[in-house]
This record gives structure tokens, sequence and C-alpha cells, in this order.
């Protein structure tokens, strides 16, 4: 008896053992599947690391990417091909936040029944939001300068823009080793990170807006920079005295570098912090690289400088368009979308997240507003109903300093929030100001249709 009781126990240990790599595999075959399916070397969708099934098109319908005589081929335009480069990916694989790979298993239509199989073995069609004119528009206008341009619905969350620069044709691949395609492979627009220049004053405004009462006010004086501790912070120029409102919209080193004094270091990393710009975060599953604030000693000029956006102050393009996203939007940051149809997801209202009070968020639009009549000129952006900042980021080592505009659009067909980075592009409202006034017509001009 004994020793039947004891087989009798083994077996129920067997079987408790079964049961329960069953269903560990089963679970992991449930939260795991789509990435099994979608490895590159599953020949059943794969042919030499390319997806040879599903089409992709943009928001109106263009063939963006589809699969022809058992080859993937792009867009019929060269200009398109090359502007949607890095929303798509290339070729090799080598853009892995492209779509060709982050939405692989949609292309493929998986599902936890079928796996990737397919009746007509062709795949799906996933349309994404982007407007291939408009990206056209953009890369045209960074004219082979390396860079990002940005472009998003504030109030839908679908991305309009996504441009990288260099690119290259990927029906037409040509010799990548050279100086002129260093980096061609990285989407700049999600996945670089850049100091921010005078765009960070935006941070500096808020923070000062909610925690100094008498900030409207005060009278800054600027006698083209300030002493902080034996150093020197310059201005670009002595700009007398000066308002908030006048402050901001001549970009006053000064004045700013005052408040970030005032305001400390803890309070200015809270408010980057609070608005994204030290986080990573998700668009539709794709990952955008994380931004960097670090805190100066009080009463340094590395504190000042921190809150004008030099020091050590790093962004990622993506970061900064959905914070001036959330500025149009009242504060709340309406979740950056790729995919235009979601099926049944796309019935409900997008997700979103509240970066900043209303209240701030209205008096930081205003301010910005005020900005284009008092510097950067209305008539360079006719027809926009605009809301803008630059930003003119030093990098050192003798070069030219990056090109930042970033902010929004109300006009009523077209709640447009928008991004533009410029390596090495000089002045923010010149160079990248004169992109966005181009990218920014385009998505005017496709909203009329």
């Amino acid at each position: 008896m004994k020793r039947v009781g004891g087989r009798a126990a083994a077996l129920i240990v067997l079987a408790v053992v079964i049961l329960g790599g069953m269903s560990l595999y089963i679970l992991r075959f449930l939260t795991n599947g789509r990435d099994w399916v979608s490895f590159a070397s599953n020949k059943t969708v794969y042919s030499g690391g390319v997806l040879k099934v599903g089409t992709i098109l943009d928001r109106d319908g263009q063939a963006l990417s589809q699969v022809s005589g058992g080859s993937r081929v792009y867009a019929d335009d060269e200009l398109v091909r090359k502007a949607t480069l890095h929303v798509l990916g290339d070729p090799g694989g080598n853009i892995g936040t492209g779509a060709l790979s982050a939405f692989a298993p949609r292309l493929m239509g998986y599902n936890v029944l079928t796996g990737a199989y397919s009746r007509t073995g062709n795949g799906k069609t996933l349309s994404l939001t982007i407007d291939a004119d408009v990206c056209a528009a953009a890369y045209k206008a960074l004219g082979g300068s390396r860079g990002a341009v940005g472009v998003v619905n504030y109030k839908s969350g679908q991305i309009l823009c996504m441009v990288s620069s260099p690119s290259f044709d990927p029906m037409n691949i040509p010799d990548l080793t050279g100086e002129k395609y260093e980096g061609v492979y990285l989407n700049r627009f999600l996945s670089a990170t850049y100091p921010p220049g005078s765009v960070f004053k935006l941070v500096t405004l808020a923070a000062a807006v909610e925690n100094i009462p008498d900030l409207n006010d005060r009278v800054f004086h600027c006698d083209g920079g300030i002493t902080v501790g034996g150093d020197y912070v310059a201005c670009t120029k002595k700009h007398g005295d000066l308002s908030i409102e006048d402050a901001l919209a001549v970009s006053c080193n000064s004045a700013f570098g005052e408040l970030a004094l005032e305001l400390g270091a803890e309070t200015l990393a809270d408010y980057a912090a609070r608005f994204g710009l030290t986080e990573s975060f998700e668009i539709d599953g794709i990952k955008t690289a994380t931004g960097s604030f670090k805190n100066a000693a009080p009463n340094t000029s590395s504190l000042a400088w921190s809150g004008i956006g030099q020091y050590e102050d790093m962004v990622c393009p993506a970061a900064i368009l959905r914070f001036v996203s959330a500025v149009a939007n009242g504060g709340n940051a309406v979740d950056m979308t790729l995919i235009k149809d979601k099926g049944l997801a796309s019935l409900l209202p997008p997700g979103s997240s509240r970066l900043l009070g209303k209240q701030t968020a209205e008096k930081l639009a205003t301010m910005m507003n005020y900005n284009v009549y008092k510097t950067y000129g209305q008539d360079n952006y006719p027809g926009l109903e605009l809301y803008a900042k630059t930003g003119t980021a030093e990098v050192g080592g003798g070069k030219e300093p990056h090109a930042w505009f970033a902010g929004f659009i109300t006009n009523e067909d077209a709640p447009l929030a928008f991004v533009v980075i410029v390596e090495n592009g000089g002045s923010g409202s010149r160079t990248a100001g004169a992109v966005a006034n181009k990218v920014l017509q385009a998505a005017i001009k496709e909203s009329e249709k």
C-alpha cells in the first residue's frame, strides 16, 4: 500500500508540474505570441529580413509601402519615399521605430487563433495618420539639413507629419558610408535629444507663473547680461527695461536667468519632469528618447543657463511637440498616434494626460501669440493663427547653434501643433521658422481639400 501511495503522489506532482508548464506556456503565448511571430527569421512573413506582407497607406489612401512581385516597394514619388522613410522603415530593417517593424503584427494580421496566417497570403492594410504631401513639404523645406519636423492635431492626437533628415531613397539605396548620411537610420524626431535653447524658457515661464505672485508687475532690466558668482551670463543684446511678456518675446537671457536663480533647480527639474521633457513616452508602443535636466548648484551661472535651456538640458523633439500640444489644448496632452484606424478602439475618445493647469496654459499661449506679433512678424506666416517660441541652442565647438521653432496654430480646420529642429541651423526664427511656415502652409492646404 505504501508503494501504491508513493506512486500516486508522484503522479500527482508530475501532473501539477505538467499543468503548470502548460499554463505558463499558454500565458507566454498570449502575452508574447505577437513578438514570436513577428521575429524576422519567420520565413512565412519575412524574406531576407524584409516583411513580405502588408500594405501601408497614408491618411488619404496613398500607398506608401506594399509588396509587388514578391518584393517590398515604396511610394511612386521619390520625394515622398525620402520624406516617409523614417515613418515606414528601411528595407533592411535598420530603422527599428518604423512602421514595418513596430507594426509588423498588424501588417501580418496576427491573432491568437491563426497566428500570421492569412487566406490570401498578402497580410493586412494599415492606414497611418500621416499626410504624405505634408511630409514631402517638410523634407523639401529642410533642404538637406540634418533635423526633424513633427506636426500633430492637438485635438485628436493624430500625427500628420514625422520627418527626419538625412534620409535616402529606399528604392535606390546609395552608398551610406559617407559623412552625408551619418546617423541616417536614426529617427531624429523620436530618438534624438538636443539642447533646447530658448524653447525651454516656456518651462521656466510656467514655473514662474505658478510660483512668483508678482511676476506680471515686475520690471526686468537687461544690460546685455547678468553676472552670477563671478561668471557672466550673456544676452543677445541690451534690452533695457522689460515686462515678462516682452522678456519672452525678445527671449531675454538676463530676465530668464534671474527667474531660474529665484525658482531654483529643484523647481525647474520638477516642471521639466511634469511636462514630460525628461521622460520617455510611447506612441503606439514606440518609445521616444529620454531627455535630461541636471540640477545645478544654487546661485551659479550654471543654474541661470539651465533656465535658459542651456547648461546640460537635453530634450527630444517629440516631447517638445507633446508639451506645446498641451499648451494649445488647455494644458491637456492628447495621446499621439500614427495609426488612423484602430478598429473598435477608434470609437473611444483618445487618451490624454494633463501636463499643466488650464490658466497657466492660457497665459503661456497668450504670450506665445504676442511673440509672433512683437518679434517674429505675422506677415512671415500668412494665414496662420500662430503661437510660437524660437530656440537658438548653442552647441560649442565653433559650430552654428541648433535652430528650434515650436508652437501651434488655432486655424478652425487645422488645430495643429508643430516642432522644427534644424541642426546647426543658426537662428531659430529665420531658419526653423521658415521651415515651419512651409510645412504649416502645406498642412492648411491639405485640410481645405
